[in-house]
């Protein structure tokens, strides 16, 4: 039961401090919902990465003292995607204000869609444009918390859900329809 609490405690304040950049963009729920929930999909497999990018590096083989490099067949055997160095969340969290996040992201997107057909044209990637830099990076911050870092998909499936229903909320608050598209939907349980 203290996990499930520490869940929705996790889920409230990420809701929280993700709402509060949506308000100070000037952007409806409408128009941050695919960029927040890219993102939440894109830490999501970060954090899976991470957690069996170790024992497939224990089990690459070696010759002449040279390790074969990673490859996305390693991950995909561990129900995990292979993420090039560029898609990776903490590299993103490392850009700088003066580095187009927009940019870097959509890129980020773009490399796993071109390594997984499955995923081509699934992932938003010109939303992220309509974001101010700063906005993204506050973004950014706020879904990396070390909570998030060793977390589970059980943990990003209840996340996801919790977000879906505020979207929602909001989106009749804000006046305006709220649909979710099919395909990301699909993908989503599909990940999670």
């Amino acid at each position: 039961m203290a996990q499930l609490e520490n869940i929705e405690a996790i889920e409230k304040r990420l809701w929280k401090s993700a709402d509060t950049l949506r308000a100070n963009s000037e952007l409806a729920s409408n128009e941050y919902f695919l960029p927040v929930m890219g993102l939440i999909f894109l830490r999501h497999a970060y954090s899976r990465y991470l957690s069996v990018k170790d024992d497939i590096v224990a089990t690459l083989p070696s010759r002449g003292g040279k390790t074969r490099a990673l490859t996305k067949e390693d991950f995909s055997k561990k129900s995990a995607i292979y993420l090039k160095p560029e898609a990776q969340f903490d590299y993103l969290i490392a850009l700088k204000d003066a580095d187009n996040r927009a940019e870097s992201i959509i890129h980020a997107m773009e490399s796993i869609e071109a390594d997984y057909s499955n995923l081509r044209n699934q992932l938003p990637k010109q939303e992220y444009n309509n974001i101010p830099n700063d906005v993204l990076g506050m973004l950014l911050r706020t879904l990396n918390p070390e909570e998030l870092k060793k977390a589970t998909g059980d943990i990003f499936g209840r996340i996801y859900e919790y977000f879906l229903t505020q979207f929602a909320d909001q989106g009749a608050h804000d006046g305006g329809e709220f649909f979710t598209p099919v395909s990301l939907v699909q993908l989503l349980v599909n990940v999670i």
